[in-house]
């Protein structure tokens, strides 16, 4: 089975990083806006041109007052229509991706069983690593909790006793 040029091109570095506004950690100006401006050029998606126009849109609470975040500034959500065809994309792609996998498996099963054991048995120092520090830090986090207990019992403790006075010899 050869690798589709799709799935090929999705392993392949890209240097181009967008800035601005991104939906599903892709960006809406350069990619999302010209993609389904495109597929509605060619009629297989009807996005209303409202939402092309303006994707962003000001956030409104039930009330019908504008929304603002705990830091004050007003929430901007994009454009219904243009995130529920988003979620479309990843579903699709998330299905593409588990098709591709299961077609791998089924057509070359050594190979992908081989992937298999060679990456459980590359990870298997670092899972063993980190199941060390981590014990190694719930242990050091349980000792720091027993001094803090003990500190906090020996004041109480000695908040307790009486004041004694000086008696002279």
């Amino acid at each position: 089975m050869n690798t589709p040029n799709y799935i090929k091109s999705l392993l392949a570095p890209n240097t181009k990083k967008p800035q601005g506004r991104k939906v599903w950690s892709i960006d809406l100006e350069s990619v999302w806006l010209p993609f389904f401006t495109a597929t509605n050029a060619m009629g297989d998606t009807s996005i209303p041109s409202d939402a092309l126009g303006c994707p962003l849109r000001l956030g409104y609470d039930k009330s019908g007052a504008v929304r603002f975040s705990q830091a004050g500034r007003p929430v901007i959500r994009v454009a219904k229509d243009i995130s529920d065809n988003v979620r479309l994309v990843r579903d699709n792609f998330t299905a593409n991706l588990i098709n591709y996998a299961g077609e791998v498996m089924n057509q070359n099963t050594e190979a992908y069983k081989a992937q298999i054991e060679l990456a459980n048995k590359a990870g298997e120092p670092i899972a063993q690593h980190d199941r060390l520090q981590l014990s190694k830090a719930i242990q050091a986090q349980v000792e720091a909790e027993a001094v803090e207990c003990a500190k906090a019992k020996a004041e109480a403790e000695r908040e307790a006793q009486p004041e004694r006075e000086a008696v002279p010899v």
